[in-house]
């Protein structure tokens, strides 16, 4: 079901309801109707005849008209049989306010995986457990209780009832809008993040939609719907819990080193959300999103009235990766002939007291400005706003008039301007106008910086956009059929892995390198099968039960003559029963010794919330000591997978160094692709560990390949 009658139901039934004033029953009523809730209000309690002058209903199949939204305010325990009434009923949603659901254990998950089955089976929708509530502010259903909430057109969305509470509260004090839409996410048992995403990309009252997450149940779904949002709307996020690194399974070098910061960082950037990493930033870029165009070339103009702001904001801007592009000389005239000798007219520009007499000099400036090609956005730091209070009463005035300007100007041109002023904390009217022209303005010159790189990093995005690059797994649809054998073999003989040789083959049968190996019995064998095979030779146990080789003995290198190979075969054997006399040994893998060259890894593993993805970095023995790797969620597109390679910090290496020649890029993303490919395949692939792989000049080759399996109870859990 939608979610039209959910989150802009026309009636609601607050169960719970009561007359003392501290209960959220009580409240909840009182504010829809002190709000002008346009639709019916149906308080529920047995107890009671009537609350607030409204009759009350004993349960919510007895309500006589319709009922589209429920407000469950009652103890976990009571959840399942009101959930059951409702379904009598018809009811389309309902937010469930209390805890004592999915964050407490056995016997918590237990009950909430009881009230979904039952929504699920009276097709009623389920906002929470262990929610704050929800609000429309357009139709004034507020479920919060929450008083003078600022009305705009950011939708909002959080897991934290106290975040939402932060960001409500400082939209009412400090800027002209706010919101369309609050949904306290809960526990997200039922209702997704990605379900609220899709109601609001097509909501009309909604232009920006801000999220404070902490996790997610269903993360690449969510990244899917982000990537069609983020087309037609701005998504800014703050993400928290980003340390949460030990919650990943160390099975491989990819499992150890995948943090939780990178991994959502690098989705969530890849589906155009803007990522915000300070939360005194969060409404900010918000607010700007909703209000202002976004900058279509991701250059600006600084204009200061002084030298010192103008370089703060030089080298803030320049760390946000937006461009401050030198002038033209048309453009530079034109500023020349407006301002005093001592103006610097290149870009920052610092207007050095030329607006002391005449604060309408910002203006005349922007004006000129706005209209260079090159300036995509306008950044105003410094004192406009306050020329009245430090100079002359009389400039108030003229304040407004270069405000109304300003602020005509962004509609004209359809470019932005953002303003910081150092009075701000006064509330010139000048201010207040040009928010009335939706220009935010901020007393941080940092808070100032980011605002406007939002803007830049948005229109980036749009940009650049590449209508191939999804998030969506075509499952099983280039799998191969020996690949499918390989992976029965594996599942029959209940290995939790792919032997070496398999591993590598899977490879080669998908594009990759093709890999001149022989699996081997007997010393006799082996003899037999090197005599076909050029240049120094390797020898490696193969055993499910033996996953460190070396420990046991099991690898033997440099291998060129018959009694080498006869004697090393005859090593590795005895040190593996010495290991593990328990061991089953399926033979020893002959292949060809690598040649020296630059070792990389590339690995994949399932994280918890964005299900597959794949690193790519620095390899060989010191991979987890450097830990330079790049991740990105899986599948990969050729563009992604060039970037991956140009994003580790030892980049240079790669080009050549000191000499060496420069390694493969060509082959390098094919192996990232195949590898993409592969996982897209093969629902049995836990994590893929490739490590190392040795880069040449032309071509790499895999020194060592393992593929873990999934565990029968996980098959589908991507």
């Amino acid at each position: 079901m939608g979610l039209e009658h959910v989150l802009n139901a026309t009636s609601v039934a607050v169960v719970g309801a009561s007359k003392k004033e501290t209960k959220r029953g009580y409240q909840t009523i009182k504010t829809l109707l002190d709000q002008g809730f346009e639709g019916r209000i149906y308080p529920v309690n047995p107890k009671e005849k009537n609350i607030l002058g409204l009759p009350c209903h004993k349960q919510v199949s007895e309500i006589e008209g319709p009922v589209e939204m429920v407000l469950i305010t009652t103890p976990a325990k009571t959840i399942p049989g009101i959930l059951r009434d409702c379904g009598k009923k018809g009811v389309a949603g309902a937010v469930i306010i209390a805890g004592g659901f999915g964050e407490m254990g056995k016997v918590g998950k237990d009950l909430e995986k009881e009230i979904v089955a039952i929504a699920k089976e009276h097709e009623i929708r389920l906002i929470g457990p262990n929610t704050s509530g929800m609000m429309n502010l357009e139709s004034n259903m507020n479920l919060v209780g929450l008083k003078e909430v600022p009305k705009g057109n950011i939708a909002l969305i959080s897991q934290s009832g106290n975040m939402a509470l932060t960001l409500i509260t400082e939209a009412a004090i400090k800027s002209r809008q706010g919101f369309s839409y609050y949904v306290g996410i809960g526990n997200e048992a039922d209702l997704k993040f990605h379900e609220y995403l899709a109601f609001f990309q097509k909501d009309p009252h909604t232009r920006a939609i801000l999220m404070y997450v902490e996790g997610m149940r269903d993360g690449r779904r969510f990244l899917q719907q982000a990537y069609q949002t983020t087309r037609k709307k701005p998504i800014v996020m703050l993400k928290s819990g980003r340390s949460a690194a030990g919650k990943l399974s160390a099975g491989s070098h990819t499992g150890a080193l995948a943090g939780m910061s990178e991994v959502a960082r690098t989705a969530f950037r890849r589906a155009g959300i803007i990522v915000i990493e300070d939360s005194d930033e969060l409404f900010p870029a918000a607010e700007t999103l909703a209000s202002l165009p976004h900058i279509k070339n991701q250059s600006i103009a600084i204009l200061a009235d002084g030298g010192g702001h103008a370089t703060i904001a030089a080298d803030k801007l320049t760390d946000l990766s937006v461009h401050i592009p030198p002038l033209g000389e048309k453009t530079r005239k034109k500023l020349k002939a407006l301002l005093p000798a001592g103006a610097s007219t290149r870009n920052p520009i610092d207007i050095a007291g030329g607006a002391d007499e005449n604060p309408a000099v910002f203006a005349d400036c922007a004006e000129i400005l706005l209209h260079d090609p090159q300036v995509g956005g306008l950044l105003v730091v410094g004192l406009f706003g306050g020329y009245n209070i430090r100079f002359a009463k009389s400039l108030e005035f003229v304040e407004e008039d270069a405000a109304h300007r300003m602020g005509k100007l962004v509609k004209d041109t359809g470019k932005p301007i953002v303003v910081h002023s150092l009075y701000n904390y006064a509330r010139p009217h000048s201010l207040d106008l040009l928010r009335y022209y939706s220009i935010s303005v901020y007393d941080s010159l940092e808070v100032a910086c980011k605002s406007i790189s939002v803007l830049s990093e948005y229109g980036n995005y749009l940009r650049s956009y590449n209508a191939k690059e999804k998030f969506v797994f075509s499952k099983g649809e280039k799998a191969r059929s020996r690949g499918r054998e390989i992976f029965k073999r594996a599942r029959e003989e209940k290995r939790t892995a792919l032997f070496e040789y398999e591993a590598k083959e899977l490879i080669g049968l998908h594009g990759g390198q093709h890999f001149d190996n022989r699996l081997v019995h007997s010393a006799e064998e082996a003899v037999e099968a090197a005599s076909s095979m050029d240049g120094p030779l390797a020898m490696k146990i193969v055993s499910p039960d033996i996953l460190h080789k070396t420990e046991a003995g099991g690898v033997k290198l440099n291998l060129t003559t018959d009694l080498e190979i006869e004697a090393a075969y005859k090593a590795i054997m005895k040190g593996a029963i010495r290991y593990n006399a328990e061991a089953r040994i399926e033979g020893i893998l002959l292949e060809p010794m690598m040649k020296s060259g630059l070792e990389l890894i590339v690995g994949t593993k399932m994280d918890d919330q964005f299900g597959p993805v794949i690193m790519f970095g620095i390899g060989g023995t010191l991979v987890e000591v450097l830990k330079d790797v790049v991740f990105r969620v899986l599948p990969i597109s050729e563009r992604t997978a060039r970037r991956m390679i140009e994003r580790i910090r030892s980049v240079d290496l790669l080009n050549g160094f000191r000499g060496n020649p420069a390694v493969d890029r060509k082959a390098l993303k094919n192996l990232l692709l195949t590898i993409s490919e592969m996982v897209g395949s093969y629902k049995q692939i836990q994590e893929i560990d490739l490590n190392p792989i040795i880069a040449y000049e032309k071509g790499l080759a895999v020194a060592d390949a393992r593929i873990l399996l999934k565990k029968d109870e996980d098959l589908n859990n991507w």
